[in-house]
């Protein structure tokens, strides 16, 4: 099993660009930043928390809504 490590927003930031995701200006209110990323006929909105750590459920939550895997965070994190 894979092992997710302790990430901060940042960290969270640069995978989601890589993938393809863009900033969502009027999305982010506060402490949060929004991402959107359209794909054939889908639109996904991906909500980050501005926090040193993203606990480990919210990361999870985090990659549910961007359609990325484990595996895919973690290459997405070397590359």
């Amino acid at each position: 099993m894979t092992k997710i490590p302790i990430l901060s927003s940042k960290d969270i930031v640069r995978v989601l660009l890589k993938n393809g995701f863009e900033f969502a200006p009027k999305r982010g209110k506060g402490s949060h930043i929004a991402f959107v990323k359209k794909d054939d006929n889908k639109t996904r909105l991906v909500i980050v928390p501005d926090r040193k750590e993203i606990p480990k459920g919210t990361l999870l939550s985090i990659l549910e809504q961007a359609g990325l895997s484990k595996d895919d965070l973690l290459r997405l994190l070397e590359g």
